[in-house]
């Protein structure tokens, strides 16, 4: 191009792009050919052993008595598509360390946490575990084999419902939590999002002692054969956990005997207005 358009020599044309003479007049050749014998040896080893990564398939080669080169054999290997993905670790941005203080009223902190367990079939389920931080009251405990963030939403409102929208909510760096929906969510009902640092759960320490607790007397205590049935257990273990069970940290009271909740104002059928 650069010889023909810009009437540059060769010489001149080659040292610009940085492409030696040589391969400037080497005559252009089909690789498929030339590397047929290659492209058959390779796929007969991924055929055989399809999760085998590069280095296994060319030490088989070698054992097999082929002599090829590394860099040649990963060429092929490469344009066959052959290489295996890469878990990488996903990268999340950087937080500001939340501080993790107690508020002294209802509704300032909801902490949200995701909680795992495997069904007695083998299924796995997921639990969405939901706490205020001002009396450690268990809010709610959604189960379910899939709980994306549209479910989370459902959740969030329903709580909202009953007790009014939380000033903050306190979450992690998972999927769930990044979703558009999530911050839509949060937008409208003026909501502040606390992210914690990435590899941080001190930062969350309340929740994550709830799940510690959750996970002792409710999915190891008992084998469940369904989402439903697990749902049953948990709701009923929460009017017990937030009623019943004293609270080491809070003077060894349950929750709501520790910060109760306004009840709201039943109009008697007996008043008469004026």
């Amino acid at each position: 191009m650069l010889v023909q358009e810009h009437q540059l020599s060769v010489q001149r044309a080659c040292r610009v792009v940085r492409l030696s003479r040589a391969a400037y007049y080497r005559p252009r050749t089909d690789a498929v050919p030339r590397d047929a014998a290659v492209i058959d040896a390779l796929a007969a080893v991924a055929e055989r052993h399809g999760r085998w990564g590069f280095w296994k398939c060319f030490a088989r080669l070698r054992v097999q008595g082929e002599t090829w080169n590394h860099k040649r054999v990963y060429r092929v290997y490469c344009a066959l598509r052959l290489n295996l993905p890469r878990r990488t670790t996903r990268r999340v941005p950087k937080r500001p360390r939340q501080p993790l203080a107690a508020p002294a009223r209802l509704n300032q902190t909801w902490a949200l946490d995701f909680v795992s367990d495997t069904l007695y079939d083998g299924r796995r389920v997921r639990a969405l575990t939901m706490l205020d931080e001002g009396n450690r009251e268990a809010l709610d405990v959604i189960v379910g084999v899939s709980l994306p963030s549209a479910r989370v939403v459902r959740a969030l409102d329903d709580l909202v419902t009953v007790h009014g929208a939380p000033v903050a909510v306190r979450v992690d760096n998972g999927p769930e939590f990044f979703a558009q929906t999530c911050f839509e969510w949060c937008a409208a009902h003026g909501v502040a999002i606390h992210y914690l640092q990435p590899g941080k759960p001190d930062q969350n320490a309340y929740i994550e002692r709830f799940n510690r607790s959750y996970r002792t007397e409710v999915l190891n205590a008992h084998v469940v054969e369904s989402a439903g049935e697990l749902q049953a257990l948990s709701s009923s273990w929460l009017q017990i956990y937030n009623t019943e069970r004293p609270h080491d940290s809070l003077g060894r009271v349950p929750p709501l005997t520790f910060l109760p909740r306004p009840q709201p104002a039943v109009e008697s059928p007996f008043e008469v207005s004026a």
